[in-house]
């Protein structure tokens, strides 16, 4: 006979299982080629391959060229990384050099598999 309280941890179980699945979507806003953007740029396409490889779609904006879309996102300044997706979004204005701190911040989820001396 099963009790309420397995069936919560089966259940939670269940949803931490499909975090470590989830696909994420990331909108990087820059400006230009500078090089505060460059290493926006580097540093957030290894958090992508390394931390959650394959499970992420990076879009890389230049206010620069489409200054539109940071009236649509309520960007302010550059470098921003907002996670759109899953839900809720979230945004970081600044510097992204420090993984942990952007995994944090946008409840990022790492790589399941990956050692734990790599995981942030």
């Amino acid at each position: 006979m099963s009790t309420g309280h397995e069936h919560t941890l089966a259940r939670f179980e269940e949803l931490l299982a499909a975090a470590d699945d989830a696909h994420y979507s990331l909108l990087l806003f820059v400006t230009g080629t500078s090089e505060l953007s460059m290493r926006a740029i580097r540093h957030v396409q290894s958090l992508c391959d390394v931390q959650l490889r394959g499970r992420c779609e990076l879009q890389v904006i230049d206010i620069n060229r489409d200054a539109s879309q940071m009236a649509r996102y309520d960007v302010v300044a550059a470098p921003t990384l907002i996670k759109v997706l899953p839900s809720p979004a979230r945004m970081l204005v600044g510097d992204l050099s420090d993984t942990s701190r952007v995994l944090r911040t946008l409840d990022i989820r790492s790589a399941p598999d990956l050692p734990i001396g790599q995981r942030a």
